[in-house]
């Protein structure tokens, strides 16, 4: 009796949560062991279309680079970074392409479809909604370097997303864009491309889902854990070099997603049980929240 108790009890905490977002759209990157743990994916699939389900607009966005090196493996490549990045040629590019949409983005649409809903894949090969411009990063020596076939965010459809969500549709995104120069493509961060996508449609959250339990102001020290920061806050931490280069992109991401115009944003660790239902429909949530 008492855990049905506790059950109704939750369920009514959630009803103030489930009126607020009625409606509104939130942006969710998928990445870490998510996407290597097919148990681990269903289970967090299966939270998306509850949120789906109670009214929400979920638009998901997801990387792959743990599938891609491995995939780059098999096919006798050895990945080369530069300044932390994947050097992309093309057929490393192809490579990408082919395991981003073929081994993770069409199976993330089949389980939503599974659970009765309806999902569309959107990627360099269907109907793209990300475009961008190659990336060139600088050198020590002041001059541009070089990454090949990687590019950066320069545009996203928000008016075609936010349709496609309005009419019930589950947008899923995987990171190979658009060049708008010249129509090839180029491999984007996933983590930038869920923050550009959050702004465009001006979502009510970008959730980030990692293998970290959001940020600590101590790597070493789990009760350094902060449950909620505003931008200034992150701006005096990265100045003082707190952040480490892992969670940077997550950051900058959620930077993006306030700068342009969304509600706030959260890291959470995807790992945890019903991490991305407890981060949304409880007071206190599990992760760092990012606020204005």
């Amino acid at each position: 009796m008492e855990q049905a108790i506790e059950k109704a009890r939750a369920l009514i905490e959630a009803m103030e949560y489930i009126r607020r977002f009625k409606g509104k759209i939130i942006v969710i990157k998928l990445g870490g062991s998510i996407l290597d743990d097919e148990t681990l994916r269903k289970n967090l699939l299966q939270d998306v279309v509850f949120m789906a389900t109670v009214g929400m607009r979920p638009i998901l966005v997801h990387g792959g680079g743990k599938a891609i090196t491995a995939a780059m493996s098999q096919a006798g490549l050895e990945p080369v970074w530069v300044q932390g990045r994947r050097y992309t040629d093309e057929r490393t590019l192809a490579i990408a392409e082919h395991t981003l949409v073929n081994a993770l983005n069409d199976p993330i649409c089949r389980t939503l479809n599974d659970f009765g809903c309806k999902a569309m894949g959107l990627h360099s090969l269907s109907s793209c909604v990300v475009f961008a411009e190659p990336l060139r990063l600088a050198g020590a020596d002041g001059r541009k370097i070089d990454l090949g076939q990687v590019g950066k965010v320069s545009d996203v459809n928000g008016e075609l997303l936010s349709t496609l969500c309005r009419s019930g549709v589950i947008p899923v995104i995987a990171p190979v864009a658009r060049s708008k120069a010249g129509g090839g493509k180029l491999n984007v961060n996933a983590d930038s491309v869920a923050g550009h996508i959050a702004a465009a449609v001006e979502a009510e959250k970008l959730v980030v889902l990692s293998d970290t339990h959001g940020i600590r102001r101590d790597i070493e020290d789990p009760e350094s854990w902060i449950s909620s920061i505003s931008e200034q806050q992150i701006a005096e931490m990265i100045e003082e070099g707190t952040l480490t280069t892992g969670m940077m992109p997550k950051v900058e991401a959620c930077l993006a997603a306030l700068d342009g115009g969304a509600g706030k944003a959260h890291i959470i660790d995807g790992r945890i049980p019903h991490s991305l239902l407890l981060e949304i429909y409880t007071s206190r949530g599990i992760g760092t929240q990012i606020t204005k």
